[in-house]
């Protein structure tokens, strides 16, 4: 029994020292983690202490301006606020329900229901200006929260070209292309909270002041991009076309003055920038400058197109009309496809792909603007049999609009290609330049005296042309139509009506250009050929602009361009079938009268039984317009023969029934290949 007695003591000391030991072991750690905590840990804890009273929040930068390039105001950013009420922390329910009716304009009953209710958090309707808000940013339970507001003062003016703001970030056009600049550097601030977690007002510490956003001027003329916008509005409206684009430049500089593009109703895009399309004949001025430029040709040189159409490499190419032997710049100005195409065919392929390439085609231009298309214009050695000669004439090439009114920038500035410039000048937030655009010349495409050439051609094309819609009274065009079938949704070309793009660039004066016009119209009805709908777009715009004041024109320049003797000479050679078929606007007078070159009275001479030719050079002699009906011998005209005429009035004259090449059912039908290469795919 001692024994069994004696084992259970020693049992029972060594179990308390187990706990006696336990319990010190255990007062080590704890006494150590206190020391841990208190002295280790102590900053740690201080700060998440603090945090649980303080709250760190990031303070938006005022997003820089958007300016045109006089200063008026494109996108401006204001501070608006949003504010909420916690009504659980109200202690004066009827304070804030007038404060808010009084500050915000809140009716009484809405004031009441978000300050009375019983939900932890109510926002209240709207948004609302700094002044506003300044007398509830004191008052417990309203939270007023600040952030920055973008407006665009002009209604939509240039909407493509500006883009959006959304969540604070630029999306598409100006908006996202200079972001970062646009957007500033955000700020930060902490807030103090009581032990309930809500905000003790006032109690606010600035870490870091935001720095507003800079300005960013732009080459832009808000007048003359409201006058592209609304005529080509109008355009869209009279010719029911999809779509359009409209490029405005100064050829010298490079500088964008107008751009805007409408796609499906919506000028919220920018397909003058971002799509790519064939270009057509406008393109046949540029095989023209690869054949000046390599001395493969001269403008006096002639080729036969016979009865306008041309079978080689196994398929036919054909013009709208029998030309018969035509100088090459008989081919710009009647655009025929048989003629360049002939022409093309002298130069190599390396030549012409040079040619086009040095005009900047198959390259992007460099317009700061997201998502700018480089067209295509594949290399020599992937060309097939056909591609030559369908390069000619614009087609197994896309461009852009921005690029084709680049590349006639060039012809307009002497030869020099200009990168396009749209950003002038940013500014610190202080109005301090930081910045400023300058002309950036890319390369000589061609030389000067080729430029001088080809300008002499173009202004061929609207004096006497296919681009004859385009002239105006008082000052002397250089352009250029196009026509070209649209690629359908199957990657073919479409053969429903009015399936065509229809354009036009143009020089303006064509002696010393101040601006350059591209318009391209998205399938056109009815009348889609580029002479038809694309020039008169090209002219209506220049005679709004010279109407307005405002517009960054040089007037003094301008008057020394004017006409004033009105051409051509009567002397001048026949004009072609093209030209007198072309209606003229009603107050332009093609062809008018040189002072004292015509008899003062004149009557329709006779003509029956005489061919179209002979008719044509008597008429002329005249200084009238000639308009064509039918084919063959003369039978009529109106007004008859004997009547009083005056120079410049239009004479009909009516044949024995034989058709010409293409029948005639309006005068404005008629434009060489149309201006364009649609007639080259049958």
């Amino acid at each position: 029994m001692t024994g069994l007695r004696q084992l259970r003591e020693r049992a029972l000391r060594v179990r308390r020292r187990l706990l006696l030991a336990s319990w010190l072991a255990m007062g080590t750690v704890l006494i150590a983690r206190a020391v841990e905590v208190q002295v280790v840990e102590r900053a740690a804890w201080a700060a998440e202490a603090l945090a649980q009273h303080e709250k760190s929040r990031v303070v938006p930068a005022p997003r820089g301006r958007i300016l045109d390039r006089n200063g008026g105001e494109l996108a401006v950013s204001h501070m608006r606020a949003l504010v909420g009420v916690a009504p659980r922390e109200i202690e004066d329910r009827d304070e804030v329900a007038a404060a808010l009716e009084e500050h915000l304009g809140v009716r009484a009953a809405t004031a009441q229901l978000v300050s009375a209710g019983t939900d932890a958090w109510n926002v209240v309707p709207g948004r609302y200006s700094m002044s506003q808000v300044e007398g509830l940013r004191g008052l417990k339970g309203v939270y007023v929260e600040d952030e920055p507001n973008r407006l665009y003062p002009r209604d939509g003016l240039a909407r493509g070209l500006l883009g959006v703001v959304q969540d604070g970030v630029g999306r598409g056009g100006i908006e996202q292309s200079m972001d970062s600049v646009l957007a500033g550097q955000t700020g930060r601030e902490i807030v103090v909270r009581d032990n309930r977690g809500r905000e003790v007002p006032g109690q606010v510490v600035v870490v870091r002041p935001p720095t507003a956003g800079r300005d960013v001027v732009l080459t832009i003329d808000q007048d003359l991009q409201a006058i592209a916008e609304e005529t080509l509005a109008a355009a869209l409206d009279s010719t029911g076309a999809k779509g359009g684009d409209l490029v405005i430049t100064d050829p010298r500089t490079g500088e964008i003055l107008a751009l805007t593009s409408v796609v499906d109703g919506s000028n919220a895009a920018l397909s003058a920038v971002n799509t790519s399309y064939e270009p057509g004949s406008t393109i046949k001025p540029f095989t023209t400058a690869g054949l000046l430029d390599h001395g493969i040709a001269s403008l006096s040189d002639s080729v036969d197109t016979g009865d306008g159409s041309w079978w080689t490499n196994g398929r036919w190419i054909r013009d709208v009309r029998a030309g018969g032997w035509l100088t090459l710049r008989e081919v710009i100005r009647e655009s025929s496809n048989v003629g360049i195409a002939k022409f093309a065919s002298l130069m190599s392929r390396g030549q012409q792909y040079t040619s086009l390439r040095d005009f900047g085609f198959g390259t992007p231009t460099g317009i700061p603007l997201p998502g700018e298309a480089s067209g295509v214009l594949r290399r020599p050695e992937q060309w097939s049999l056909l591609s030559s000669e369908s390069l000619s004439y614009g087609y197994e090439l896309s461009v852009t609009p921005v690029q084709m009114a680049m590349a006639f920038g060039a012809l307009a500035n002497d030869g020099l290609l200009m990168e396009p410039t749209l950003i002038r000048e940013v500014r610190d937030h202080d109005g301090t330049p930081l910045r400023s655009g300058r002309p950036r010349p890319v390369r000589r495409a061609v030389p000067r005296g080729v430029a001088e050439a080809l300008t002499s051609v173009l202004v061929d094309v609207v004096e006497e042309g296919t681009g004859t819609r385009a002239r105006m009274s008082s000052f002397r065009l250089a352009g250029k139509s196009g026509t070209t079938r649209a690629i359908g949704a199957d990657g073919r070309y479409a053969h429903e009506q009015g399936s065509y793009y229809a354009s036009f660039g143009a020089c303006f004066p064509a002696d010393d250009p101040q601006l350059l016009l591209f318009v391209r119209l998205d399938r056109p009805q009815g009348a889609y050929y580029g002479g038809q709908t694309a020039a008169p777009v090209t002219r209506a715009t220049l005679e709004t602009l010279l109407a307005a004041r405002q517009v960054p024109i040089d007037r003094e320049a301008l008057a020394l361009a004017a006409r004033h003797t009105p051409p051509p000479s009567p002397t001048a050679p026949l004009v072609r079938f093209a030209a007198a078929f072309d209606d003229a606007p009603p107050d332009v007078r093609p062809r008018a009268s040189l002072p004292g070159s015509y008899p003062a009275h004149m009557t329709v001479p006779v003509l029956e039984g005489v061919s179209i030719r002979v008719a044509l050079r008597r008429l002329h002699k005249l200084g009238v317009r000639v308009r064509l009906e039918g084919g063959g011998v003369v039978h009529a005209t109106v007004p008859e023969a004997g009547a009083a005429i005056a120079a410049g009035d239009t004479i009909r004259v009516l044949t024995d029934g034989n058709p010409l090449p293409v029948p005639v059912r309006k005068p404005d039908l008629i434009v060489a290949g149309g201006g364009g290469g649609a007639g080259s795919y049958h």
